[in-house]
This record gives C-alpha cells, sequence and structure tokens, in this order.
C-alpha cells in the first residue's frame, strides 16, 4: 500500500498544520516504512522544522510550489500524473484538485473560519470553504478532536461515520529538556525573572488582548514579581494588539530549537485561545511539566483534562484570578504540572502514527 501525503504546507509559512505534518510524515514513515508513505511534491529526508520558512532546498521549495500551482490553476490531472500508483491520496487545505484515481482522505484541524469568521481574513476563509467542499468529497477523514469530529458533523454536515479521532502528538523535545538547553535560552532571552509565557501566533483568535489586560490587572505585590512574556510570530493582528505587546515582553518568532526549553522555563503557561482544534502550545506545555491555565472552550477541556486550570477565555477577572492563584500558591503549581505531565503522556507522536496507518490500511 502507498500513501501519497501533500506536503506543501511544510513549503510555506505555517503554525500548527505544519507542526503536525512534519511529525507526522516522519513517525508514519517509521511505523510503515519509507517506500509506503510518499509526500507531494517528493521529499526525502526532511530538513529541521521552521514554521517561517521551508523545510526543503530552495529547488524542491519553488518546483512544488510551482507543481502546486499548475494543479490548481490549470485544467490538466497534475495531480494524476505526479502521484504515481499511490493508492491514497491525503490532501491539505492548499490542494483545490486531489487526484481522481485514488482514494482521498485529509485531517481536519479546525472549523474556526466556519465558526469565528470575523476573527479571519478573506484569504483564510476561502481556502477554508475550498477544503469544506474537499471534504465532503473525501472517502474517509481524521479529525484532531473530538471537539473537531463534532464541529465538522454539525457545520459540514459530515456522516460521523467516516471521520476518525485521532489526537495529534507531542514532538520529544518537550519531554523533560535539559537543564542546561533551560538556562541557555534563559540567558539568550534575558529571562532573568519568574514569568508568566504565552506562545502562538499574533491573531484574533489567540485573544491576546486579554490575557495582557488580566495580566496587567494583577496586584502590584504579585505583577512586580513577574514577568509576561509573549512569543510567536505576527499575524493578522489588529494595531491595538500590536501596540498591547509593547506592554510585555514580545520576542517575536521563537525557533523551533528554543520553543521546548522556553517552555519549560515558564513559571506558568496561559493559553486564552477562543477556539482550537487541537492546541499544540497547551499539550506542549504540559509536556514539559509547566502549570497551564487555558479556555473551558472548544478541545482545550478535551485535551487538557485534569491537567490544566481551565477559565472562561471572555472574561478578564477570571484569568486574572488564576494567574493570581498559581503565581502565589507553590503547592497548586506543583499539582497543576504534575497532572500535566502525566496528561501529555497520551499525546506521543508514535502512537497517533501507529493509529493514522490502521486508518489507512482500514481503507
Amino acid at each position: 500500500m502507498h500513501i501519497a501525503i501533500d506536503a506543501t504546507p511544510l513549503l510555506v509559512r505555517s503554525a500548527g498544520v505544519k507542526n503536525y505534518l512534519y511529525h507526522w510524515i516522519t513517525h508514519l514513515r517509521r511505523e510503515a516504512g519509507r517506500d509506503s508513505i510518499r509526500t507531494f511534491p517528493r521529499l526525502g529526508l526532511l530538513g529541521p522544522l521552521d514554521h517561517n520558512g521551508s523545510v526543503a532546498g530552495r529547488f524542491r521549495t519553488a518546483t512544488g510550489l510551482g507543481a502546486l500551482a499548475l494543479s490548481n490553476y490549470m485544467p490538466v490531472p497534475v495531480l494524476d500524473w505526479l502521484t504515481g500508483d499511490a493508492d491514497v491520496f491525503h490532501a491539505s487545505v492548499l490542494v483545490h484538485h486531489p487526484p481522481r484515481r485514488v482514494r482521498l482522505t485529509a485531517t481536519i484541524h479546525d472549523l474556526t473560519a466556519w465558526t469565528m469568521p470575523e476573527l479571519h481574513p478573506a484569504a483564510n476563509r476561502r481556502a477554508e470553504s475550498s477544503f469544506a467542499s474537499l471534504a465532503r468529497a473525501a472517502d474517509r477523514l481524521i479529525a484532531v478532536s473530538q471537539c473537531t469530529k463534532d464541529d465538522a458533523v454539525r457545520v459540514l454536515r459530515l456522516s460521523e461515520d467516516k471521520i476518525t479521532v485521532i489526537h495529534s502528538g507531542i514532538a520529544d523535545a518537550f519531554f523533560d529538556p535539559p537543564r542546561e538547553a533551560i538556562e541557555s535560552v534563559r540567558a539568550r532571552y534575558k529571562l532573568s525573572r519568574s514569568f508568566v509565557l504565552f506562545v502562538g501566533t499574533i491573531e484574533p483568535r489567540k485573544n491576546v488582548d486579554l490575557l495582557i489586560a488580566a495580566f496587567n490587572a494583577l496586584p502590584q505585590t504579585i505583577g512586580a514579581e513577574h514577568e509576561m512574556v509573549v512569543a510567536g510570530p505576527m499575524g493578522w493582528a489588529a494595531p491595538e494588539t500590536r501596540a498591547r505587546l509593547q506592554s510585555v515582553r514580545y520576542l517575536g518568532y521563537v525557533a523551533e530549537e528554543d520553543l521546548a526549553p522556553l517552555t519549560a522555563a515558564a513559571t506558568v503557561f496561559v493559553y486564552p485561545s477562543l477556539y482550537e482544534g487541537f492546541g499544540f502550545p497547551v499539550a506542549q506545555a504540559m509536556a514539559a511539566a509547566v502549570p497551564v491555565i487555558t479556555s473551558n472552550v472548544s478541545s482545550l477541556p478535551e485535551i487538557g483534562g485534569e491537567g490544566v486550570l481551565l477559565v472562561d477565555p471572555r472574561s478578564e477577572n477570571e484569568l486574572r484570578d488564576a494567574l493570581a492563584r498559581l503565581l502565589t500558591t507553590p503547592d497548586l503549581r506543583a499539582a497543576v504540572a504534575r497532572r500535566g505531565r502525566a496528561r501529555a503522556e497520551q499525546f506521543r507522536w508514535p502512537a497517533c502514527a501507529a493509529r493514522s496507518w490502521e486508518f489507512f490500511r482500514s481503507l
């Protein structure tokens, strides 16, 4: 059996989807064998994960994106030619015309462009609309959480029977990062004080404005002892959000090799997102044994379980109070971190790859 996976998101700037594909393809190849898992475009050993750039060289990136453009905008079956003897084609949101002579599958990451369209630019909404048509035509689908599956059934009117829930994984680097790496990151980013950390693209859905307001509303005796650190590339944030970032430590995009030790160095991790299909930053912080505060909406209670503190992401007071409790109660921090670390063990990439390979075999 040969599976062809659309890997074009690995060639462009991307966050969660790129993280998923990079580790998913790597572990699927280990599970099923290199010859069974192919990619479009053909990629050998993947280069270092870089969310701001391609994981392939310039030539492979240019030819791969060129082939994608041809398949999307030319009236010829480009992907039929390029996927050869594949039995299954696993599509991404970037593909408009998948090959016709194979079984079609895809992964649904979230439905936020449908459930909260006001938080997305028009280009995102158009891409998701195209993907919805592909999802309806697919033979089978993977959803990264039960919440995502439920939303897909409700919003896109998809059949429950053709969607399999397979939780994403957490990179090994987030489990027990070396103490030397943590101290090195602290020194490099000049993080000498205790700090509260947020990691994510700066966009409306991530709710960074409310987070900054909640941190700044902490009693002075608490706020003076801790620093608010925000890490992540600038997305389609409003000018007001960009201005508010000046009141905290904004690190911008943090290289992948620094992300695990930076997360582990935090005193508290906060992620008050309004909607997540899975929530990689939350799962990663749990793996790093950092106490997590996150939202009580979408997939976040499902992924966090008993390993996080849940708050209403629309309530500044509730988030402020949760921050104050954790920052002033070492025993509570230790208990939440311990539960989170145990919960994170359920999200290992080898387990995700094994379930995914069985998903393909069942076709």
